[in-house]
């Protein structure tokens, strides 16, 4: 490779490589540190520490490489010492603590778990040995809490060389069952600041067996498969990427060969590939059955197709063998338009952005034309087999999210049930009365426990009304609402159509006089509804009630917010001193008529 390389050239190569290449990969990311590539070119800055038990530099350098070329971050990377987990944590004058990074990275290994129940161990020396593992995890995310990082927490890979053969899966006390019952212990256990990395999965995905070379380890220390780099790397950025706010939330979809087998305008829709009883039907159904599981935990899903509207929806109507129907669909697009044309369209729709978009096509001249148009998007390269088009999409980790909350099972439904609010809007001339029609109930209180951690999704999910943009964790989130200093509110809405849940979050500061709007955020969900309004009116009021004299707020513009560039205005703040920070006088405000909008009293 030369070392002329663009970061242009070098992001295309990137592209262009298998994730399983990490000799590759390896020598991608050489050359853009070589380059001073990743300077300059990358407008998301993170701090990323990586601590492990085994050797750490090859994951540093391909989570570098893998944040700046497929999220568009630049992570400035600490990379922890050889058997460095505890000495890092346990010591508040290490470098871990003087970085104070944004996020934490945890790799563990067997080997670090501190107690194995003996042979023949009964069931109470089993939990005793449990319980201590445990609670030496726990015991390291408390003091990492300090920091106020979201920490993620590989789980343990059971090894498949074993003492017991068989009989492993036969006793409590084996090592492959104890293994299994502290990676449980560890879900109960983790606090709302750590996620679990799940590498015994990993592992067993890519095999056991070529996970555990063990000929590396005692070379290198390495502490798994040296090919398997790029899978461990793509896993772990793609959580980060989940922190920076950079989380997809649709699925548009292909019809035909896509969906189905064959072309429902030649085939008719009782003659496309869809039967149970075959191979071909039977893998098409098995993509369908995995995309239902999707929108069932919250995944938008549309439709682009090049076809006649009327003849792409037959097989959704008529056809007893699909398992996925029209109202699972929040947007169809099917006509002879370009598709990245409809794609902008359906994002336009749906009321998202273009990058919270993720592209599956079969045909590999369309995704060409929609990654040339719309390079924001992620589009999965389908595999010529329908059989593995499941398996395409899981692995490229496109909606691997932080957290999953009740908001999220309802929000398919909610985009599905927009298409009846447009017919109900256009049936008012007045649109005032149309959001009477609607019989919207809006809640509006103080941030509790239960709600925080739907709280701290929207906060790290939410990207176009957002004044400030700033993210922040749970832990963070919790100590806030326990600081006589802070305010956080919350509203939840719903309509004679959707139970949207928690929609809005609104955290304020109190300095001297001052209350200052530090977040101010809601779901595109439910905009032009009023919503922003009962929230300024109470948030006039929890001013005046911590006896301010003076609201300040800041806009923090980013290429995605812009729609709320002109929200202070519009209250009547007036633009003050510093750059982008706008003021409102308490008492000013309290007597000014209400902005309320009856319709959620």
């Amino acid at each position: 490779m030369d070392n002329k390389y663009s970061y242009e050239e070098l992001k295309c190569d990137f592209e262009q490589t298998d994730v399983s290449d990490a000799d590759r990969l390896l020598k991608l990311a050489k050359r853009a540190e070589k380059g001073g590539i990743y300077n300059g070119h990358l407008e998301k800055q993170m701090k990323v520490a990586v601590l492990g038990t085994n050797s750490l530099q090859y994951i540093c350098r391909l989570v570098k490489l893998f944040l700046a070329f497929k999220y568009g971050i630049h992570a400035d990377i600490l990379e922890g010492e050889y058997d460095g987990i505890a000495s890092a944590i346990l010591d508040e004058a290490s470098e871990l603590y003087l970085f104070s990074p944004d996020v934490i990275i945890l790799i563990p290994d067997v080997g670090d778990i501190r107690a194995f129940p003996e042979l023949l161990s009964n069931d109470a020396e089993v939990e005793k040995a449990l319980k201590s593992s445990a609670n030496y995890c726990t015991m390291l995310w408390e003091n990492i809490s300090k920091i106020g990082a979201h920490v993620f927490q590989a789980n343990f890979v059971t090894p498949p060389v074993s003492q017991l053969g068989n009989l492993e899966a036969n006793y409590a006390f084996s090592k492959t069952s104890f293994i299994h019952k502290l990676n449980l212990e560890l879900i109960h256990q983790k606090p709302g600041s750590v996620t679990i990395l799940d590498f015994e999965t990993l592992a067993s995905n890519l095999g056991k067996n070529k996970w555990f070379e063990y000929s590396s380890y005692f070379l290198y220390k390495q502490g798994f498969c040296f090919d398997f780099l790029g899978d461990v790397c793509s896993l772990i950025c793609a959580q980060i990427a989940a922190v920076a706010g950079m989380t997809k939330k649709c699925l548009v979809l292909d019809l035909d060969n896509t969906l189905w087998g064959g072309i429902v305008g030649d085939d008719g829709y009782d003659g496309i590939e869809l039967d149970p009883n075959n191979a071909v039907g039977e893998a098409y159904r098995f993509f369908q059955r995995y995309v239902l599981a999707l929108k069932n935990r919250g995944v938008i899903l549309a439709v682009c197709s090049k076809n006649d509207e009327e003849i792409a929806k037959e097989p959704f109507l008529k056809n007893e063998n699909m398992l996925l129907r029209l109202d699972d669909i929040a947007c169809f697009m099917a006509n002879w338009d370009d598709k990245a044309i409809n794609i902008s369209r359906i994002a336009s729709e749906l009321n998202i952005g273009v990058d919270s978009l993720v592209f599956f096509d079969d045909n590999p001249a369309e995704r060409e034309l929609v990654k040339d148009n719309l390079p924001e998007i992620l589009v999965i390269n389908a595999p010529e087999d329908p059989a593995y088009y499941a398996a395409a999409l899981d692995v490229a980790h496109a909606f691997d999210w932080l957290q999953i909350a009740k908001e999220d099972l309802s929000r398919s439904s909610s985009y599905v049930s927009g298409g009846e609010r447009a017919k109900l809007e256009s049936s008012f001339v007045n649109y005032g009365e149309y959001l009477k029609a609607l019989n919207m109930t809006a809640t509006i209180g103080f941030l509790d426990k239960r709600r925080i951690p739907r709280f701290s999704q929207l906060i790290n999910k939410t990207n176009q009304f957002n004044l400030r943009t700033q993210r922040y964790s749970e832990a963070a989130i919790a100590d806030f609402a326990t600081d006589e200093s802070y305010r956080l509110i919350y509203v939840e809405l719903s309509d004679k159509f959707s139970d949207y849940g928690l929609i809005s979050a609104v955290i304020l500061r109190k300095s001297g006089d001052v209350c200052f709007i530090d977040t101010w955020l809601m779901s595109c969900r439910v905009l032009k509804r009023g919503v922003e309004d009962l929230l300024f009116n109470f948030i006039v009021e929890v001013a005046s009630g911590l006896k301010c004299s003076k609201i300040v707020g800041e806009f923090l513009p980013t290429r995605k917010n812009m729609m709320v560039k002109d929200l202070f205005a519009d209250y009547g703040f007036c633009k003050a001193d510093a750059e982008n920070t706008y003021m409102l006088n308490v008492a000013e405000a309290s007597q000014r008529d209400t902005f309320i909008s009856k319709e959620l009293v």
